[in-house]
């Protein structure tokens, strides 16, 4: 399995820190809005990292984090006038709600920086006992200059950080690149006690410290946005580097940016989308599927028409899966054909075929298309005159690879009013004698209604547009 290592910029053959276990931490959220459409692609293309590494016989530790103190969440409780706790909590059940609907699986750990402030102040303390880190009126900043390492994720130097930098050397801190560990409290901020003052980490030292409490000090795979690179990334391995003496992470994997038509998403370009939102115009199965279309390290661009495609492409795999289940409700012969003996065969090349594209640094794109190859050799042979045995296995080699990636193959189950089922009926009625042009409006009335007629092999089928 090869993965594409944003430290060293190539792909690398993968090797576990011990065999047959993957430690992996996926930075969450700040807990202050619901979800946009960026903060769902990792959300997604980690949790189909994790099951592909489950699916290939490995026990993942899956740790994400909630950042749960923050300026913008203590803004956003002045703004709804409710603690910074409420806003934290009710944006968790909010993200828990989108996160389900997009069919991800639940962290094997969920941290909260505010539920570990013991880890994240002891950290702090490592780095002061060990010089890399400063204190200066209650704040703690940690010292660059001191990291031998530091932009070695980026590939920034100190110079060119220092020459970029929005803050100044000043009384306070030594380099424009340091940053901050601890901060003292404002006026009316949530605090705790610290050996500097009362106070608040900041941002990047939680991620640090919860990794190393629950995954050990040396990780297989650090994951994220691309935007998190710098600094936050390369922030976290100075911390935990100077802090522990080790290395920190053997992969870190980035995805790519996501475009709305064509253009950064933004909320003063007035192209900023919630998944809640979006999710009203279209199902989260369909918001998945389409972030599986594209390599997760590739721009990404949002836009209905992709998104027509994405939910098209869904259903064309439902409607094959939907006519595999139905013939098995027939009475299929049990004894396999000589005809179907080749297209047995064919099915572990899929699948074969489906684990190079994901051993290839997690092409989903690739994986995805493998599905709809079998997709089609299925609507093309899979009959009422097929064995059952071959109708089964066919199902199960979609339903397994799909299931890989946490596409949703069920069909929702639609349901008639009297008045459809009575136009449906006098249809097929129609037909039997011949009167086409009757049969022809009565599908074009249930068009109207928002019902899709399908005529096929197996009889009339229907769906909702």
């Amino acid at each position: 399995m090869k993965l594409y290592n944003t430290l060293n910029r190539k792909k690398e053959t993968f090797e576990p820190i011990e065999p047959g276990k993957v430690s992996m931490y996926v930075c969450g959220p700040t807990v202050y809005n619901y979800m946009h459409i960026g903060n769902a692609r990792p959300f997604i293309m980690f949790d189909v990292v994790r099951r592909y590494f489950e699916y290939k016989g490995y026990d993942v530790n899956y740790v994400q984090n909630y950042t749960d103190v923050d300026d913008k969440i203590i803004n956003r409780s002045i703004e709804e006038g409710i603690t910074a706790q409420e806003v934290a909590e009710k944006y968790i059940r909010e993200v828990e709600t989108d996160a389900r609907g997009l069919g991800v699986h639940v962290a094997t750990v969920h941290p909260k920086a505010t539920e570990e402030m013991p880890e994240i102040i002891d950290m702090i303390e490592t780095l002061m006992e060990k010089g890399y880190a400063y204190e200066n009126e209650g704040t703690v900043f940690f010292d660059t200059s001191k990291f031998e390492g530091y932009g070695k994720l980026s590939k920034k130097n100190i110079e060119e950080l220092e020459a970029g930098a929005r803050i100044a050397v000043d009384d306070v801190k030594r380099h424009p690149s340091d940053f901050v560990l601890w901060k003292p409290k404002k006026e009316g901020e949530v605090f705790w006690e610290s050996p500097w003052s009362e106070g608040r980490p900041g941002w990047h030292i939680e991620c640090s410290a919860m990794s190393r409490k629950y995954l050990g000090e040396t990780i297989d795979i650090h994951a994220g946005g691309a935007d998190l690179v710098f600094p936050h990334h390369e922030n976290e391995i100075a911390q935990s580097e100077a802090a522990n003496g080790k290395t920190f992470v053997k992969y870190w994997l980035h995805n790519g940016f996501i475009n709305v038509d064509n253009r950064k998403m933004s909320k003063s370009e007035g192209n900023f989308f919630t998944v809640r939102e979006i999710s009203e115009e279209y199902p989260y199965e369909v918001i998945r599927f389409f972030m599986l279309n594209a390599h997760y390290r590739s721009p990404l661009n949002f836009s209905r028409e992709l998104m027509d495609a994405a939910q098209s492409g869904l259903e064309r795999i439902r409607n094959g899966v939907e006519n595999l289940k139905h013939l098995l409700t027939l009475e299929l012969t049990e004894d396999v054909r000589a005809s179907e003996e080749e297209n047995l065969a064919l099915l572990p090349q899929y699948k074969q075929k489906f684990e190079e594209a994901m051993d290839d640094d997690f092409n989903t794109a690739d994986a995805v298309a493998v599905i709809f190859e079998m997709i089609r050799m299925s609507n093309s042979t899979a009959t009422a005159e097929s064995s059952k045995a071959y109708v089964e296995a066919v199902l199960d080699g979609i339903s397994g690879l799909s299931d890989v990636l946490g596409i949703s193959i069920e069909k929702e189950a639609v349901i008639l009013d009297n008045d459809i089922e009575a136009l449906i009926e006098e249809r097929q009625t129609a037909r039997k004698n011949r009167d086409f042009g009757r049969a022809d409006e009565i599908r074009d009335e249930l068009k109207e209604k928002g019902i899709i007629l399908e005529d096929t092999r197996e009889g009339v089928k229907y769906h909702r547009m």
